[in-house]
Protein backbone atom coordinates (compact mmCIF):
# COMPACT_ATOMS: atom_id res chain seq x y z
CA UNK A 1 0.00 0.00 0.00
CA UNK A 2 3.08 2.39 -0.76
CA UNK A 3 2.26 6.20 -0.93
CA UNK A 4 -1.59 5.32 0.15
CA UNK A 5 -2.86 6.90 3.50
CA UNK A 6 -3.43 3.53 6.22
CA UNK A 7 -7.01 2.74 6.77
CA UNK A 8 -7.83 1.13 10.19
CA UNK A 9 -8.57 -2.31 8.91
CA UNK A 10 -4.70 -2.27 7.25
CA UNK A 11 -3.26 -1.80 10.72
CA UNK A 12 -5.25 -4.36 11.97
CA UNK A 13 -4.22 -6.99 9.52
CA UNK A 14 -0.63 -5.67 10.30
CA UNK A 15 -1.24 -6.72 13.66
CA UNK A 16 -3.04 -9.82 13.21
CA UNK A 17 0.02 -10.79 10.90
CA UNK A 18 2.16 -11.30 14.66
CA UNK A 19 3.52 -14.38 15.49
CA UNK A 20 0.71 -15.84 17.88
CA UNK A 21 2.83 -17.66 21.07
CA UNK A 22 2.24 -20.86 22.68
CA UNK A 23 0.57 -19.06 25.88
CA UNK A 24 -1.84 -17.41 23.65
CA UNK A 25 -2.44 -21.03 21.92
CA UNK A 26 -3.05 -22.74 25.23
CA UNK A 27 -5.40 -20.59 26.25
CA UNK A 28 -7.41 -20.50 22.81
CA UNK A 29 -7.16 -24.61 23.75
CA UNK A 30 -9.46 -23.78 26.96
CA UNK A 31 -11.91 -21.50 25.22
CA UNK A 32 -12.48 -24.02 22.19
CA UNK A 33 -13.37 -26.26 25.44
CA UNK A 34 -15.52 -23.90 26.24
CA UNK A 35 -17.44 -23.21 22.95
CA UNK A 36 -17.52 -27.34 22.60
CA UNK A 37 -19.40 -27.12 26.19
CA UNK A 38 -21.87 -24.72 25.09
CA UNK A 39 -22.71 -26.58 21.83
CA UNK A 40 -23.35 -29.78 23.54
CA UNK A 41 -25.44 -28.21 26.18
CA UNK A 42 -27.67 -26.74 23.00
CA UNK A 43 -27.83 -29.72 20.59
CA UNK A 44 -31.26 -30.68 22.42
CA UNK A 45 -32.91 -27.54 22.94
CA UNK A 46 -35.65 -26.52 20.29
CA UNK A 47 -33.74 -24.43 18.48
CA UNK A 48 -31.19 -27.63 17.65
CA UNK A 49 -34.32 -29.84 16.26
CA UNK A 50 -35.39 -26.81 13.89
CA UNK A 51 -31.23 -26.66 13.15
CA UNK A 52 -31.32 -30.53 12.21
CA UNK A 53 -33.91 -29.92 9.99
CA UNK A 54 -33.08 -26.38 8.14
CA UNK A 55 -29.30 -27.17 8.27
CA UNK A 56 -27.96 -30.14 6.75
CA UNK A 57 -24.43 -29.38 7.47
CA UNK A 58 -23.33 -29.88 10.85
CA UNK A 59 -20.70 -27.07 11.24
CA UNK A 60 -23.49 -24.83 10.38
CA UNK A 61 -25.53 -26.03 13.19
CA UNK A 62 -22.85 -25.89 15.94
CA UNK A 63 -22.98 -21.84 14.48
CA UNK A 64 -26.61 -22.01 15.92
CA UNK A 65 -26.50 -23.12 18.87
CA UNK A 66 -23.05 -21.51 20.58
CA UNK A 67 -24.92 -18.55 21.90
CA UNK A 68 -27.59 -20.29 23.24
CA UNK A 69 -28.03 -20.90 26.72
CA UNK A 70 -26.02 -17.43 27.11
CA UNK A 71 -22.85 -19.70 28.95
CA UNK A 72 -20.32 -18.05 25.91
CA UNK A 73 -17.40 -16.37 26.50
CA UNK A 74 -17.82 -12.81 26.62
CA UNK A 75 -15.29 -9.44 26.35
CA UNK A 76 -16.39 -7.10 28.51
CA UNK A 77 -15.14 -3.74 27.10
CA UNK A 78 -16.45 -4.69 23.67
CA UNK A 79 -19.67 -6.43 25.40
CA UNK A 80 -19.94 -9.29 23.08
CA UNK A 81 -18.94 -13.02 22.55
CA UNK A 82 -16.46 -13.71 20.60
CA UNK A 83 -16.31 -17.50 21.19
CA UNK A 84 -19.50 -18.78 18.86
CA UNK A 85 -18.53 -16.72 16.11
CA UNK A 86 -14.88 -17.23 15.79
CA UNK A 87 -14.71 -21.06 16.56
CA UNK A 88 -17.46 -21.69 14.00
CA UNK A 89 -15.54 -19.90 11.37
CA UNK A 90 -12.42 -21.34 12.54
CA UNK A 91 -13.51 -24.79 12.52
CA UNK A 92 -15.35 -24.79 9.08
CA UNK A 93 -12.19 -23.50 7.50
CA UNK A 94 -10.37 -25.43 9.27
CA UNK A 95 -12.08 -28.45 7.82
CA UNK A 96 -11.69 -27.07 3.94
CA UNK A 97 -7.91 -27.23 4.78
CA UNK A 98 -7.49 -30.47 6.70
CA UNK A 99 -4.74 -28.50 8.48
CA UNK A 100 -3.24 -28.53 11.77
CA UNK A 101 -4.29 -28.03 15.41
CA UNK A 102 -1.72 -25.12 15.39
CA UNK A 103 -3.02 -23.27 12.17
CA UNK A 104 -6.67 -23.81 13.89
CA UNK A 105 -5.80 -22.20 17.43
CA UNK A 106 -3.89 -19.48 15.79
CA UNK A 107 -6.66 -18.12 13.25
CA UNK A 108 -8.68 -18.57 16.40
CA UNK A 109 -6.83 -16.11 18.74
CA UNK A 110 -6.37 -13.58 15.29
CA UNK A 111 -10.25 -13.66 15.06
CA UNK A 112 -10.90 -13.18 18.55
CA UNK A 113 -8.00 -9.81 18.26
CA UNK A 114 -9.82 -8.94 15.30
CA UNK A 115 -13.29 -9.01 16.96
CA UNK A 116 -12.49 -7.65 20.19
CA UNK A 117 -10.55 -4.63 18.83
CA UNK A 118 -13.56 -3.85 16.23
CA UNK A 119 -15.70 -4.07 19.14
CA UNK A 120 -14.56 -2.22 21.67
CA UNK A 121 -14.04 0.82 18.60
CA UNK A 122 -17.78 0.87 18.57
CA UNK A 123 -19.75 2.87 21.38
CA UNK A 124 -22.46 3.31 23.66
CA UNK A 125 -24.88 4.24 20.90
CA UNK A 126 -23.77 1.74 19.17
CA UNK A 127 -24.79 -1.04 21.60
CA UNK A 128 -27.81 0.56 22.25
CA UNK A 129 -29.27 -0.69 19.00
CA UNK A 130 -27.07 -2.86 17.47
CA UNK A 131 -26.05 -6.56 18.67
CA UNK A 132 -21.98 -6.14 18.69
CA UNK A 133 -21.30 -9.89 18.74
CA UNK A 134 -23.19 -9.66 15.29
CA UNK A 135 -21.74 -6.18 13.81
CA UNK A 136 -17.98 -7.48 15.29
CA UNK A 137 -18.33 -10.87 14.52
CA UNK A 138 -18.10 -10.92 11.25
CA UNK A 139 -14.42 -8.96 11.08
CA UNK A 140 -13.56 -11.89 14.08
CA UNK A 141 -14.48 -14.74 11.50
CA UNK A 142 -13.50 -13.33 8.65
CA UNK A 143 -9.38 -12.69 9.94
CA UNK A 144 -9.74 -16.77 11.96
CA UNK A 145 -10.59 -17.79 7.96
CA UNK A 146 -8.14 -15.54 6.79
CA UNK A 147 -5.26 -16.98 8.77
CA UNK A 148 -6.60 -20.80 8.26
CA UNK A 149 -6.20 -20.10 4.77
CA UNK A 150 -2.49 -18.54 4.63
CA UNK A 151 -4.09 -14.77 2.98
CA UNK A 152 -2.05 -12.51 2.94
CA UNK A 153 -2.48 -8.52 5.26
CA UNK A 154 -4.01 -7.25 1.54
CA UNK A 155 -6.39 -10.29 1.10
CA UNK A 156 -7.38 -10.25 4.67
CA UNK A 157 -8.00 -6.42 4.32
CA UNK A 158 -10.43 -7.31 1.63
CA UNK A 159 -12.13 -9.80 3.96
CA UNK A 160 -12.21 -7.81 6.54
CA UNK A 161 -13.66 -4.76 4.22
CA UNK A 162 -16.77 -7.38 2.95
CA UNK A 163 -17.22 -8.15 6.68
CA UNK A 164 -17.56 -4.69 7.68
CA UNK A 165 -20.19 -3.77 4.82
CA UNK A 166 -22.57 -6.39 5.43
CA UNK A 167 -22.18 -5.98 9.35
CA UNK A 168 -25.86 -6.48 11.06
CA UNK A 169 -27.92 -7.31 14.15
CA UNK A 170 -30.15 -4.90 15.74
CA UNK A 171 -31.29 -5.79 19.47
CA UNK A 172 -35.25 -5.91 18.72
CA UNK A 173 -34.69 -9.51 19.04
CA UNK A 174 -34.41 -9.08 22.40
CA UNK A 175 -37.85 -7.24 23.04
CA UNK A 176 -39.93 -10.22 21.46
CA UNK A 177 -39.07 -13.01 23.43
CA UNK A 178 -40.33 -16.08 20.61
CA UNK A 179 -37.63 -14.62 18.02
CA UNK A 180 -34.85 -16.91 17.70
CA UNK A 181 -32.76 -14.33 15.69
CA UNK A 182 -30.02 -13.92 18.47
CA UNK A 183 -28.54 -17.14 17.74
CA UNK A 184 -29.05 -16.46 14.13
CA UNK A 185 -26.88 -13.36 14.24
CA UNK A 186 -24.14 -15.40 15.54
CA UNK A 187 -24.31 -18.02 12.83
CA UNK A 188 -24.87 -15.45 10.23
CA UNK A 189 -21.35 -13.51 11.52
CA UNK A 190 -19.47 -16.70 11.60
CA UNK A 191 -20.62 -18.27 8.00
CA UNK A 192 -20.98 -14.65 5.86
CA UNK A 193 -16.66 -14.07 7.59
CA UNK A 194 -15.86 -17.43 6.22
CA UNK A 195 -17.43 -16.57 2.57
CA UNK A 196 -15.54 -13.07 3.05
CA UNK A 197 -12.46 -14.60 3.39
CA UNK A 198 -12.95 -17.34 0.94
CA UNK A 199 -13.60 -14.83 -1.88
CA UNK A 200 -10.98 -12.69 -0.98
CA UNK A 201 -8.58 -15.67 -0.80
CA UNK A 202 -9.81 -15.96 -4.77
CA UNK A 203 -9.25 -11.89 -5.80
CA UNK A 204 -12.68 -10.56 -4.47
CA UNK A 205 -11.51 -7.03 -3.62
CA UNK A 206 -13.24 -5.32 -0.26
CA UNK A 207 -13.38 -1.91 0.58
CA UNK A 208 -10.43 -0.59 2.89
CA UNK A 209 -11.69 2.30 4.38
CA UNK A 210 -14.89 0.63 6.26
CA UNK A 211 -14.90 1.61 9.52
CA UNK A 212 -14.06 5.43 8.87
CA UNK A 213 -15.01 5.80 5.75
CA UNK A 214 -18.06 8.77 5.14
CA UNK A 215 -20.38 5.84 4.81
CA UNK A 216 -18.62 3.01 6.42
CA UNK A 217 -19.86 1.65 9.79
CA UNK A 218 -18.53 3.88 12.24
CA UNK A 219 -20.49 7.29 10.52
CA UNK A 220 -23.51 4.52 10.01
CA UNK A 221 -23.77 2.87 13.43
CA UNK A 222 -21.86 4.94 16.01
CA UNK A 223 -21.82 8.60 17.94
CA UNK A 224 -18.38 8.25 18.91
CA UNK A 225 -16.44 5.47 17.88
CA UNK A 226 -13.14 4.80 19.48
CA UNK A 227 -10.32 3.83 16.27
CA UNK A 228 -7.99 3.51 19.20
CA UNK A 229 -9.08 0.75 20.22
CA UNK A 230 -7.78 -0.46 16.66
CA UNK A 231 -4.91 1.15 16.15
CA UNK A 232 -2.98 0.97 19.80
CA UNK A 233 -0.53 -1.11 20.10
CA UNK A 234 -0.52 -3.48 23.13
CA UNK A 235 1.54 -6.64 24.08
CA UNK A 236 0.20 -9.83 24.15
CA UNK A 237 -3.22 -10.71 22.62
CA UNK A 238 -6.96 -9.27 23.49
CA UNK A 239 -8.01 -13.22 24.30
CA UNK A 240 -6.21 -13.25 27.34
CA UNK A 241 -8.56 -10.43 28.28
CA UNK A 242 -12.18 -12.77 27.55
CA UNK A 243 -14.11 -13.91 30.41
CA UNK A 244 -15.87 -17.65 30.67
CA UNK A 245 -19.45 -17.88 32.47
CA UNK A 246 -20.16 -19.89 34.86
CA UNK A 247 -24.04 -19.20 35.24
CA UNK A 248 -26.71 -20.30 31.77
CA UNK A 249 -27.75 -15.96 32.17
CA UNK A 250 -27.02 -12.91 30.74
CA UNK A 251 -23.43 -12.10 31.76
CA UNK A 252 -24.87 -8.98 33.28
CA UNK A 253 -27.22 -10.74 35.62
CA UNK A 254 -23.94 -12.46 36.72
CA UNK A 255 -22.18 -9.84 39.18
CA UNK A 256 -25.39 -9.62 40.93
CA UNK A 257 -25.36 -14.04 41.03
CA UNK A 258 -22.09 -13.86 42.90
CA UNK A 259 -22.43 -11.16 45.19
CA UNK A 260 -26.03 -12.90 46.11
CA UNK A 261 -24.26 -16.29 46.83
CA UNK A 262 -21.49 -14.33 49.47
CA UNK A 263 -24.57 -13.83 51.68
CA UNK A 264 -25.76 -16.21 54.29
CA UNK A 265 -29.22 -17.81 52.62
CA UNK A 266 -30.78 -16.51 55.48
CA UNK A 267 -30.31 -12.95 54.61
CA UNK A 268 -32.10 -14.00 51.21
CA UNK A 269 -34.61 -15.82 52.70
CA UNK A 270 -37.40 -13.52 53.56
CA UNK A 271 -38.41 -9.44 53.33
CA UNK A 272 -36.79 -7.21 50.47
CA UNK A 273 -33.42 -7.44 48.26
CA UNK A 274 -32.01 -5.01 46.79
CA UNK A 275 -29.96 -4.99 43.31
CA UNK A 276 -27.31 -2.36 42.97
CA UNK A 277 -25.51 -2.28 40.05
CA UNK A 278 -24.50 -0.20 36.34
CA UNK A 279 -27.06 0.81 33.98
CA UNK A 280 -26.90 -1.59 31.11
CA UNK A 281 -27.64 -4.20 33.67
CA UNK A 282 -30.88 -2.65 34.27
CA UNK A 283 -31.42 -1.95 30.33
CA UNK A 284 -30.74 -5.61 29.77
CA UNK A 285 -31.93 -7.56 32.58
CA UNK A 286 -34.64 -5.54 34.63
CA UNK A 287 -37.25 -8.16 33.99
CA UNK A 288 -39.33 -8.83 37.26
CA UNK A 289 -42.20 -11.16 35.78
CA UNK A 290 -40.49 -13.17 33.07
CA UNK A 291 -42.36 -16.00 31.30
CA UNK A 292 -39.67 -17.60 29.18
CA UNK A 293 -36.80 -19.47 28.92
CA UNK A 294 -35.08 -16.26 26.97
CA UNK A 295 -36.39 -13.54 29.88
CA UNK A 296 -35.58 -15.51 32.65
CA UNK A 297 -32.04 -15.71 31.54
CA UNK A 298 -32.40 -11.63 31.23
CA UNK A 299 -33.64 -11.20 34.22
CA UNK A 300 -31.90 -9.82 37.79
CA UNK A 301 -35.08 -10.80 39.66
CA UNK A 302 -35.32 -14.11 38.65
CA UNK A 303 -31.59 -14.48 38.99
CA UNK A 304 -31.41 -13.30 42.66
CA UNK A 305 -34.89 -15.13 43.51
CA UNK A 306 -33.27 -18.37 42.23
CA UNK A 307 -30.26 -18.09 44.85
CA UNK A 308 -32.87 -16.75 47.34
CA UNK A 309 -34.41 -20.05 46.76
CA UNK A 310 -32.28 -23.13 45.98
CA UNK A 311 -28.78 -21.55 45.98
CA UNK A 312 -25.94 -21.51 43.31
CA UNK A 313 -27.92 -21.62 39.76
CA UNK A 314 -28.44 -23.96 37.57
CA UNK A 315 -29.57 -24.77 33.88
CA UNK A 316 -32.53 -25.89 35.04
CA UNK A 317 -33.06 -22.79 37.03
CA UNK A 318 -34.11 -21.00 34.13
CA UNK A 319 -36.48 -23.08 32.39
CA UNK A 320 -40.04 -23.31 32.55
CA UNK A 321 -40.66 -25.41 35.78
CA UNK A 322 -38.79 -23.14 37.76
CA UNK A 323 -39.94 -19.70 36.50
CA UNK A 324 -43.29 -21.30 37.19
CA UNK A 325 -42.29 -22.14 40.45
CA UNK A 326 -44.42 -20.37 43.11
CA UNK A 327 -41.81 -20.03 45.73
CA UNK A 328 -39.29 -18.64 43.22
CA UNK A 329 -41.84 -16.40 42.15
CA UNK A 330 -42.60 -15.17 45.43
CA UNK A 331 -38.70 -14.04 45.74
CA UNK A 332 -38.90 -12.15 42.51
CA UNK A 333 -41.57 -10.02 44.11
CA UNK A 334 -39.07 -8.87 46.59
CA UNK A 335 -36.45 -7.99 44.45
CA UNK A 336 -35.89 -4.09 43.70
CA UNK A 337 -33.15 -3.04 41.05
CA UNK A 338 -31.49 0.28 40.82
CA UNK A 339 -28.45 1.77 39.17
CA UNK A 340 -25.24 2.66 41.06
CA UNK A 341 -23.04 5.99 40.08
CA UNK A 342 -20.14 4.36 41.34
CA UNK A 343 -20.87 0.75 39.72
CA UNK A 344 -21.45 2.74 36.48
CA UNK A 345 -18.07 4.23 36.31
CA UNK A 346 -16.43 1.19 36.63
CA UNK A 347 -18.39 -0.29 33.67
CA UNK A 348 -17.27 -1.53 31.05
CA UNK A 349 -13.93 -2.45 32.56
CA UNK A 350 -15.68 -3.94 35.90
CA UNK A 351 -18.96 -5.80 35.52
CA UNK A 352 -19.71 -5.07 39.53
CA UNK A 353 -22.99 -5.36 41.92
CA UNK A 354 -23.94 -4.79 45.21
CA UNK A 355 -27.16 -6.94 47.22
CA UNK A 356 -28.73 -5.84 50.23
CA UNK A 357 -31.11 -8.31 52.02
CA UNK A 358 -31.66 -9.48 55.64
CA UNK A 359 -29.50 -6.22 57.23
CA UNK A 360 -26.55 -7.82 55.25
CA UNK A 361 -24.58 -6.89 52.06
CA UNK A 362 -22.34 -8.19 49.89
CA UNK A 363 -20.45 -6.70 46.56
CA UNK A 364 -18.24 -8.34 44.13
CA UNK A 365 -16.56 -5.51 41.37
CA UNK A 366 -15.82 -8.13 38.96
CA UNK A 367 -17.53 -11.32 38.20
CA UNK A 368 -16.86 -14.86 38.61
CA UNK A 369 -14.95 -16.38 35.50
CA UNK A 370 -13.36 -12.40 34.48
CA UNK A 371 -9.49 -12.29 34.66
CA UNK A 372 -9.47 -10.65 37.97
CA UNK A 373 -11.44 -13.87 39.45
CA UNK A 374 -10.70 -16.55 36.86
CA UNK A 375 -12.28 -20.08 36.02
CA UNK A 376 -9.37 -22.01 35.52
CA UNK A 377 -8.89 -25.30 33.50
CA UNK A 378 -10.62 -26.87 35.79
CA UNK A 379 -13.50 -25.08 35.75
CA UNK A 380 -13.86 -25.31 32.92
CA UNK A 381 -14.02 -28.72 32.49
CA UNK A 382 -16.54 -29.60 34.98
CA UNK A 383 -18.98 -26.87 32.94
CA UNK A 384 -17.93 -28.95 29.92
CA UNK A 385 -19.19 -32.46 31.63
CA UNK A 386 -22.07 -30.75 33.00
CA UNK A 387 -23.54 -29.07 29.55
CA UNK A 388 -22.41 -32.26 27.72
CA UNK A 389 -24.90 -34.18 30.48
CA UNK A 390 -27.68 -31.49 29.76
CA UNK A 391 -27.30 -31.40 26.02
CA UNK A 392 -28.00 -35.60 26.21
CA UNK A 393 -24.77 -36.98 25.46
CA UNK A 394 -23.31 -39.58 26.58
CA UNK A 395 -20.75 -39.17 29.79
CA UNK A 396 -17.84 -40.47 27.37
CA UNK A 397 -18.07 -37.52 24.88
CA UNK A 398 -16.96 -35.04 27.70
CA UNK A 399 -14.49 -37.07 27.93
CA UNK A 400 -13.64 -37.18 24.23
CA UNK A 401 -13.63 -33.63 24.01
CA UNK A 402 -10.85 -33.19 26.98
CA UNK A 403 -9.02 -35.50 25.39
CA UNK A 404 -8.91 -34.24 21.82
CA UNK A 405 -4.91 -34.39 20.97
CA UNK A 406 -4.74 -30.32 20.55
CA UNK A 407 -0.65 -30.43 19.89
CA UNK A 408 0.15 -27.58 17.29
CA UNK A 409 1.27 -30.42 15.03
CA UNK A 410 -1.90 -32.85 15.58
CA UNK A 411 -4.74 -32.49 12.95
CA UNK A 412 -7.69 -30.64 13.50
CA UNK A 413 -9.88 -33.37 12.00
CA UNK A 414 -10.69 -35.43 14.72
CA UNK A 415 -12.22 -32.25 16.44
CA UNK A 416 -14.58 -31.92 13.71
CA UNK A 417 -15.36 -35.66 13.83
CA UNK A 418 -16.25 -34.71 17.50
CA UNK A 419 -18.90 -31.95 16.29
CA UNK A 420 -19.95 -33.99 13.37
CA UNK A 421 -20.61 -37.18 16.00
CA UNK A 422 -22.51 -35.02 18.65
CA UNK A 423 -24.72 -32.72 15.32
CA UNK A 424 -25.82 -35.58 13.63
Amino acid sequence: MSGQVQSLTEVLAQQLARLVDADARSRARLHLLDWLACVAGARSSPLGALASRAEPDSLTRAGLLGNLLEMDDVDRMGRLHPGPVVWTAAACAAREETGSFRALLDGAVRGYEAMIRVGRSLDAHHYAHWHPTATAGGFGAAAAAASIFGLDAERTVWALGHAGSLAGGLWQVRHEPAAMTKAVHVAQAALTGLWHARLARQGCEGPRFILEGPQGLYAAATRHASPDAIAQTAPGWRMAEVSFKPWAACRHAHPAIDAALQLPPVALSKGPVLVETYGDALTFCDRPDPKSVGEAKFSLQHALAVVAVRGRPTLADFEPGAIADPAIAAARARVAVRRDAALEAAYPAHFGARISAGGQVAEVRDAWGDPEWPLDAEGIATKLRTLVAWGGLAPQEADAALALDMADDAPAKPLITLLERWLQ
